[in-house]
């Protein structure tokens, strides 16, 4: 990499910044690798980090990943995919070239700042870091609401289903709202404790 102070347009995710590469060499002009020590982070910190959808993308690929460490050329060919709505194979040169970017020079640095990455600039590597587990709680709320709401609407539809059941069947009507009832909580029963599970193992 050139070691001049030549200024870069970047597409971060947010908004366009100007970044000077000759602050991201030392003294012997080689990049450093970006750390940071475990400790606990500020939720202003937290919040600044996972508010942004594409840092947000950062975390899920290294959670689910096999790999203990990735290479940032795959990582952003993964985001680049999802954020174009396309695949790996149909990205742009310029698509890659737009996340890979913003990824190096804002996202990732940011990141490993807090300890949430380490982020190695030489090898062009990354891998959780240190902190990176004071994020899933509030990374999680969502999907957690979300089947929440789910649950809740599928419970009220069945009581208004057994409801009527009872009303204009008769006593027949009663017994099937009865089993219409019964079978749906204990269907919604067991997805979730599925559901509780696999968050587990996830």
């Amino acid at each position: 990499m050139s070691a001049q102070n030549d200024t870069i347009s970047t597409d971060s995710g947010e908004s366009p910044t100007e970044v000077e590469r000759g602050e991201e060499l030392n003294a012997g002009g080689q990049e450093s690798p970006s750390s940071a020590d475990a400790r606990e982070l500020p939720l202003d910190i937290v919040f600044e980090i996972i508010r942004n959808e594409r840092r947000r993308l950062v975390l899920r690929y290294l959670d689910e990943t096999d790999e203990e460490t990735v290479a940032l050329g795959d990582l952003a060919e993964h985001i680049a995919a999802i954020e174009n709505d396309t695949t790996e194979q149909a990205l742009s040169a310029q698509q890659r070239k737009r996340v890979y970017v913003g990824l190096y020079q804002c996202h990732l640095p940011k990141m490993a700042d807090s300890g949430i990455v380490e982020f190695d600039k030489n090898r062009g590597t990354i891998s959780q870091g240190p902190n990176v587990d004071q994020l899933e709680p509030y990374l999680n709320v969502d999907t957690s609401r979300d089947d929440g709401s789910r649950q809740a609407l599928v419970l009220g539809s069945v009581a208004v289903i057994g409801y009527a059941l009872a009303a204009f069947g008769g006593f027949p009507g009663v017994v099937a709202g009865g089993i219409v009832v019964f079978t749906s909580l204990l269907v919604l029963a067991l997805s979730g404790t599925s559901l509780g599970l696999q968050r587990t193992t996830d």
